[in-house]
């Protein structure tokens, strides 16, 4: 559903205060931030690069995320792929997966399409960044196959701690299920230190990175899994039936960014924070016509709107929310039923200040006159 709504609704002249990544950088800004002279594009050669991706390329990720180990890291076009290659031939018909409540679609869909016995963790048993030991106890069991999480969760923003990691990295361990661990939006967070990559040490874990998100690089189409090195030399079969590998001109450019992460990612988490210190007061202002629990890593959150739960509604009643919402106001959310969230919709602060402030005052002037005939 995530995807066909953008297709149907996204398009000029609108708001967008829904996405879960930040403002998108022009290849200009990439070319002078990242240091990419005309030369060096000029001597690429256009030819095949290789299934797990170039060198130059895979040594970035691994320096950043995987302890310097590139026989772990696996370029793709996008996480998507990272996310179908290794789900793909991880998972079996049977397999126990224990799956996030709410998860990115693509992390839910392969165990389901697996055929996998899929056992949900409920969103209430992660609070104030642990996970509820009796539920990570009763959940992750010997015999679990993997355990899937999103942190930090598209779209409610919630997450782990440093503490909550380890003690979910121990449990997964001790019953021998792999963690698969989607980080696409790590590097911005709001309550506790950044969380290192679980799979950088190594072990049994299966973690996915983009820059689609954090970056600000989602035209790219550029993304990675870091895992044992076996279990990506199995994915290769199916990735020489599909994509092959990407583009020599993509790698070069996904190299510089990596090795000019800081320079990216700090400019637009600095500006998404400021988008959040503004919808937190914006928020404060809307008692009664919206709650919400402030996102603790990540650029976007999980308001809930009061007068659908009073309702008592169905699925299509946000919908009808946020497509009178788009009409009145030229501004675009995502409801929350592309997340199992029937009641409320995703909010996204990562975007440039002025459009997000407008997308705002949209908002609010469709709260305060809802139901007004336009």
């Amino acid at each position: 559903m995530l995807e066909e709504w953008y297709r149907r609704h996204l398009g000029p002249d609108i708001h967008d205060i829904s996405s879960s990544g930040v403002h998108p950088y022009t290849f200009a800004e990439i070319r002078d931030l990242c240091e990419i002279p005309a030369a060096d594009l000029d001597e690429i050669v256009m030819d095949d690069s290789v299934s797990q991706g170039g060198a130059g390329i895979r040594r970035a990720v691994a320096d950043r995320y995987a302890d310097g180990d590139a026989d772990r890291v696996l370029v793709t076009h996008g996480s998507s792929e990272a996310i179908a290659l290794t789900l793909s031939t991880l998972l079996h018909p049977g397999d126990r997966v224990v799956v996030q409540e709410g998860i990115y679609h693509s992390l839910g869909h392969y165990p389901r399409a697996a055929g996998c016995r899929v056992v949900e963790l409920p969103a209430t048993s992660i609070r104030d960044g642990e996970i509820d030991p009796g539920a990570l106890t009763e959940l992750v069991t010997p015999g679990t196959a993997a355990v899937i999480v999103n942190f930090p969760h598209n779209p409610s923003g919630v997450t782990l701690s440093p503490q909550g990691l380890k003690e979910l990295t121990e449990r997964t361990a001790a019953t021998g299920a792999v963690l698969v661990w989607d980080a696409a939006t790590a590097e911005i967070a709001h309550r506790w230190d950044v969380l290192s990559d679980p799979g950088a040490d190594g072990g049994n874990t299966v973690s996915y990175g983009t820059f689609s998100k954090t970056f600000g690089l989602p035209g790219l189409r550029v993304g990675w899994a870091i895992a044992p090195k076996e279990l990506l030399t199995a994915t290769f079969p199916l990735r020489d039936r599909t994509t092959l590998f990407l583009s020599p001109l993509v790698e070069l450019v996904a190299e510089r960014a990596m090795r000019h992460a800081d320079v990216l990612i700090g400019a637009r988490a600095a500006e998404a924070r400021r988008n959040l210190a503004h919808l937190t007061d914006w928020m404060a202002g809307h008692e009664g016509l919206v709650r919400w629990t402030p996102p603790e890593g990540g650029v976007c959150a999980l308001p809930v709107f009061p007068e659908l739960e009073r309702a008592s509604a169905g699925p299509e009643a946000v919908e009808r929310f946020c497509l009178e919402l788009l009409s009145r106001h030229r501004t675009l959310l995502v409801p929350g039923t592309a997340f199992g969230a029937p009641y409320g919709a995703r909010l996204g602060f990562g975007g440039p200040e002025e459009p997000f402030r407008a997308g705002l005052a949209g908002l609010s002037r469709f709260l305060r006159t809802r139901g007004t005939p336009r």
